[in-house]
């Protein structure tokens, strides 16, 4: 436990980095958000607060910051204009492409600093705990960004 709370420390201060890279006043919430609707695509409100983890009204909070920083937008459902759903903006989606570039040198830069057997063993290790989380990798939701 101890290793992957350490290992959880570094990839969260590479995260925080990167967003402080890009210029943009984003928290780690908003951005977490914004991966959820990038891999979910549109979403209700109560779906995404489900999936955040967090009351409906934290996730409109987050979700009106989120729409005056312009990264978000909220849209009628065509069915059923009181079903509202949130989806990303070009804004959005050009961000997340920006974090995650900045994201990849960093670790690509520590990746390179372990031998090949230790990341071989890494990465499996790391596929079988997001998979286990239920995070979607980045290569089936991220094609359409230039990175």
């Amino acid at each position: 436990m101890e290793a992957i709370l350490t290992a959880s420390r570094a990839l969260v201060a590479i995260a925080a980095r990167s967003l402080g890279e890009v210029g943009q006043d984003i928290t780690l919430p908003q951005y977490r958000t914004l991966v959820l609707l990038a891999s979910r695509g549109p979403t209700k409100l109560a779906d995404l607060a489900a999936a955040l983890g967090v009351h409906p009204a934290t996730a409109t909070r987050m979700c009106d910051r989120l729409l005056r920083k312009g990264f978000i937008e909220r849209k009628s459902h065509s069915g059923d204009r009181r079903q509202v759903e949130i989806t990303l903006t070009v804004s959005g989606t050009a961000l997340l492409a920006q974090v995650s570039q900045v994201r990849r040198a960093e670790i690509a830069a520590i990746a390179a600093k372990l031998p090949n057997e230790v990341l071989d063993a890494l990465i499996s290790t790391l596929v079988s705990f997001s998979e286990a989380a239920g995070e979607i990798p980045d290569r089936d939701w991220s094609s359409q960004w230039p990175i």
